[in-house]
């Protein structure tokens, strides 16, 4: 080919291109056929020390049930979304009837789970991919628990049953630009007024804000100066919310810019239970949890994937499975799904027997994504070039897991979480700057 020095270079005349320049890609199964592609998911293989057997009837079988769903449902159609980095909205309706939003909620229409029921349907969505379950963790864990906890009868009443069948759907705004791990000095301000309250300031980060139907924003109040909470509905006057573009991680969820110019909020929409940032504190120690199973299904679903691959392709005349240095990386990456699994477990054992810290929930999660990522990292050596294509999974699933180990808290603010609990000083704040070195 003729490349010229011109700038109209992309206008070259398609005769001076190959005849063969614009054809289609070869579909991955043809073009790389000895390995089986993620759109095909490959059996669950993490579960060595039979963490099973540690789960209720109910449990397993709602292991099996969301496994089935996802595999034949979400597995074939998610490497192309992602790569478009749209919502499939077709699979919604797939998702409601697993019956899993709402998680741990009773009554209202909503499921009421165990944690251990909840997080299970957490790992096992996120196992196959990171962006449904995270659409199903702000709807559910964040948005429609917030409502639970700190909503009043009617609110309950009127907004729960509808989120939990996914006939709508909630987002949960507290990140602001300025404002991502000092969540609590929010500048979105609340002003009341005659019937209402007014609402002012800008949102960035927020999963499903583009399409929700429901958004719970989070606000300074001018008067007491404190957080509150305020239901909003969609295309309510002065609300706009724009997609955030090119994400390299979680290309599926819908992250937006919310934008709040004079919104009117009346006072029936006000969270009665949200009168201070410490009221978030009991939403975001469960929702921690939550989140700390999504690595773990990550971590499995990678490692099954390459034990898979391992097994199918050869090299030097035998499978990659039976070279030392895979095995010790395949065997390493199980070990860190079991000690992610059984942390994450007790876990949910101490939340409910009332007695999980705020500063064990942060351990944890902060913990499981830095095992994780190591993990994921160890699937991406295994696959080589492979490792590289969405196609199969490892390298949309070491995307998926960076923004993962930056929200709900930053491993850096989880540890710090914890930290606190453990020394009994808080050292989130650097010490005031002088300007007299200490030396």
């Amino acid at each position: 080919m003729t490349v010229r020095s011109d700038q109209n270079q992309d206008e070259i005349e398609k005769n001076e291109r190959t005849s063969y320049f614009r054809l289609p890609a070869l579909d991955v199964s043809i073009a790389f056929p000895q390995a089986t592609p993620a759109s095909v998911f490959p059996p669950c293989t993490s579960d060595y020390y039979v963490f099973d057997d540690l789960l209720t009837h109910e449990e397993k079988s709602l292991r099996i049930k969301v496994r089935e769903c996802v595999e034949k449902e979400v597995a074939p159609i998610m490497a192309t979304y992602w790569e478009k980095a749209e919502f499939p909205f077709h699979i919604i309706p797939k998702l409601a009837a697993l019956r899993v939003a709402g998680g741990t909620i009773k009554g209202y229409g909503c499921p009421g789970l165990s944690l251990t029921g909840s997080v299970i349907a957490t790992a096992e969505i996120a196992r196959v991919d990171a962006s449904c379950s995270t659409f199903i963790l702000v709807h559910s864990s964040l948005a429609m628990l917030t409502i639970a906890l700190c909503g009043s009868e009617r609110q309950k009443e009127r907004y729960l049953p509808s989120l939990a069948q996914l006939k709508t759907v909630a987002c949960w705004a507290l990140t602001e630009p300025g404002y991502g791990s000092d969540a609590s000095s929010v500048a979105t301000t609340a002003t009341k007024v005659e019937g209402g309250w007014i609402l002012e300031g800008q949102k960035r980060w927020i999963g499903n804000s583009t399409f929700a139907d429901v958004l719970v924003i989070f606000a300074q109040n001018t008067t007491t100066n404190q957080i509150n909470g305020f239901i909003v509905k969609k295309n309510a006057p002065g609300l706009t919310a724009t997609k955030i573009e090119n994400k390299i991680g979680l290309r599926i969820v819908q992250n937006g810019d919310i934008l709040l110019k004079k919104v009117f909020v009346p006072d029936e929409d006000k969270l009665p239970g949200v009168n201070s940032f410490q009221d978030t504190s009991k939403v975001l120690a469960v929702s921690r949890v939550m989140v700390a199973w999504q690595p773990i299904g990550i971590s499995m679903g990678v490692y099954d994937m390459c034990h898979r691959y391992l097994k199918e392709r050869k090299q030097f005349g035998a499978p990659l499975a039976a070279f030392q240095i895979n095995q010790e990386k395949l065997a390493r990456m199980l070990g860190n799904v079991q000690a992610m699994v059984l942390m994450g477990w007790r876990l949910c054992k101490l939340y409910e027997n009332g007695k999980m810290t705020a500063g064990q929930a942060s351990l944890g999660k902060g913990w499981i994504t830095l095992k994780a990522r190591e993990t994921v990292a160890l699937g991406r050596e295994l696959l080589g070039g492979n490792g590289i294509l969405s196609d199969f999974l490892v390298a949309k699933a070491f995307c998926d897991l960076e923004p993962i180990y930056t929200y709900e808290g930053t491993y850096e603010i989880n540890m710090l979480v914890a930290g606190r609990e453990v020394s009994g000083f808080a050292s989130f704040k650097p010490s005031a700057s002088s300007k007299r070195s200490r030396l």
